[in-house]
């Protein structure tokens, strides 16, 4: 649905982006996640052919930006971090002005802005001026807007930005479901654990270089080369330490937050031997569990060095 190519973008000496790859299919939701600046907007904004690269290719299913432009706007809802909404104007006109934009006429204009404020969960401010609305509820409206004409590509600029956060959650259920409509959606952000939990895909950008393209399976397999376990006893916890370390299967043991953390070899796939050994010995087990790799700790791993700051 998506594919860029050595994407790049220069102004004057400065690269705003500089060789962006990207290859999103039907039902991806693409978290792109980078510090202000760092050149998620101008990504969004060639994909949508509002500004060309210096060079560079981008396909929107399949059409080229150079050649087909009008046809991937009508695929295209594009919606930017910031945008206004008329005065003395009411939600439903709102969305009807903009869907007479894309030639929606009569009685299918009225039931396709009414079918739109119900997925955005709107419909009871539709008689309400569009200016009174509160961000979270603005943000939403610009959403119905950019789905009036059932794009098949979204490309959302910081839709959680400013929110509170009951619209956050808000906001990302909507987008997990507007997902599982198979539409690919891509969706920037310059904080993490705002998108960790929706996004089968990410790309984190800094300074205009992608420095992480993948799937989260992926990148959490790529932080996750050792297993990690979190152990605790009732008494006698040294004596427990010293019990896990003599281990074959045990690479290193430590304390930490009054448990251990042990860290198990390449080779161990199975360690059900652990607690059996510890049982056996004596020791009553209150704690055995596998330590958890979220995206945010993938994140942290993958950019340690990196200079990025998210």
């Amino acid at each position: 649905m998506i594919k860029t190519v050595n994407l790049t973008k220069k102004y004057g000496e400065l690269h705003a982006i500089q060789g962006i790859e990207l290859d999103l299919d039907e039902g991806d939701l693409f978290g792109f996640i980078g510090p202000n600046g760092a050149g998620k907007t101008t990504t969004m904004r060639i994909i949508a052919t509002l500004l060309e690269p210096t060079w560079g290719e981008a396909y929107v299913c399949g059409n080229s930006i150079y050649n087909n432009a009008q046809e991937i706007r009508r695929l295209v809802g594009y919606m930017p971090d910031f945008f206004g909404v008329y005065d003395d104007m009411k939600v439903i006109e709102y969305l009807e002005f903009f869907a007479a934009a894309y030639r929606i006429r009569g009685e299918a204009r009225r039931k396709r802005c009414d079918e739109m404020l119900e997925v955005v969960d709107l419909d009871f401010k539709r008689d309400a001026f569009a200016n009174t609305l509160s961000r979270g509820q603005t943000q939403r409206l610009g959403l119905a807007r950019v789905l009036l004409h059932d794009p098949q590509v979204l490309l959302l600029d910081e839709p959680l930005s400013g929110l509170d956060p009951r619209a956050r959650i808000e906001m990302r259920n909507l987008l997990r479901r507007l997902g599982q409509t198979g539409k690919t959606i891509v969706v920037s952000s310059h904080i993490l654990p705002e998108l960790a939990d929706i996004c089968n895909k990410i790309g984190i950008i800094d300074r205009g270089v992608m420095n992480v393209n993948s799937e989260v399976t992926e990148v959490i397999k790529q932080v996750r080369s050792k297993t990690v376990l979190h152990i605790n006893v009732a008494e006698n916890l040294d004596a427990a330490a010293k019990l896990l370390d003599e281990s074959e299967i045990v690479e290193d043991v430590s304390q930490g937050d009054g448990h251990l953390v042990v860290s198990l070899k390449d080779v161990a796939e199975d360690y059900s031997t652990l607690p059996t050994q510890l049982i056996e010995s004596g020791f009553k087990l209150t704690l055995f569990r596998e330590e958890d790799v979220n995206l945010e700790s993938a994140f942290m791993a993958l950019t340690r060095g990196v200079g990025a700051k998210i």
